[in-house]
């Protein structure tokens, strides 16, 4: 890894590139825990996915949420900024708004440079998507993941179209992961209409080493893990260019 003083965030100059272009710090700009670091001589922007996802419904004020309209902004903005080189993303969320996960999960898979996600406690229902939505997955031993079909609240009207719904929702779901991950769309479904596993619910928890061996995740690691594969993509990225 790095030294210690290639870890701290850019300063003001750095953060704008060749257009002028300002990077902002999410913790400034709109509280997401955004960061841009400098990692090995590397601009590396670090983003955090964590409490809830909030989609189009605002969720009550004493609830930790990650919110879909400065989400993708902040990615975006990394995307177009010369000067960033790679997107880590930290996530510790127990899941929420399908359609919302599922669009930020789209934007980072269709990034064109290189990113990297570290699961850090829980990555659940939705935040599986997210997670698997890198170019390469960590996950800590002590973390876990819940794998459950699509629910939700409110009035629901009883016929079969309602039924069709949710049957067709999670099987984007399931493509979606099984396009961006080691395990193929049946394995995952099985394992989200698994009812041997909790009392009061459908599903399967797995923790960080169940995770990779049921092909989820790439890999059991920590920050500095997660860090320095990104490095790792970055130069190979560089490399392929040369040679183009």
């Amino acid at each position: 890894m790095s030294k210690a003083k290639d870890s701290l965030a850019c300063d003001e100059q750095e953060k704008q590139d060749s257009h002028g272009e300002e990077i902002n710090d999410g913790s400034r700009m709109n509280g997401t825990g955004a960061v841009l670091v400098k990692i090995d001589g590397h601009i590396i922007y670090c983003l955090t996915i964590i409490g809830q996802i909030e989609g189009h419904q605002i969720l009550p004020s004493d609830s930790k949420t990650t919110k879909y309209e400065h989400v993708i902004p902040q990615i975006v903005a990394a995307q177009q900024s010369e000067r960033v080189e790679g997107v880590l993303l930290l996530l510790n969320t127990a899941g929420g708004d399908v359609e919302a996960g599922l669009a930020i999960a789209e934007l980072i898979s269709g990034l064109e440079k290189p990113t990297v996600s570290l699961v850090l406690g829980g990555g659940h229902s939705i935040g599986i998507p997210l997670a698997v939505s890198a170019d390469y997955s960590f996950i800590t031993k002590t973390a876990s993941m819940t794998v459950h079909p699509v629910r939700t609240t409110g009035v629901t009207i009883g016929v079969p179209q309602t039924f069709e719904y949710f049957r067709r929702m999670q099987a984007r779901i399931n493509g979606f992961v099984a396009d961006n991950s080691n395990i193929s769309a049946d394995r995952y479904n099985a394992l989200a209409m698994n009812t041997g596993q909790l009392v009061l619910d459908v599903g399967t928890v797995l923790d960080g080493e169940e995770a990779v061996e049921q092909g989820l995740i790439d890999d059991i690691g920590t920050y500095c893990d997660a860090a320095r594969k990104l490095c790792e993509l970055i130069e190979k990225g560089k490399k392929s260019k040369k040679k183009k």
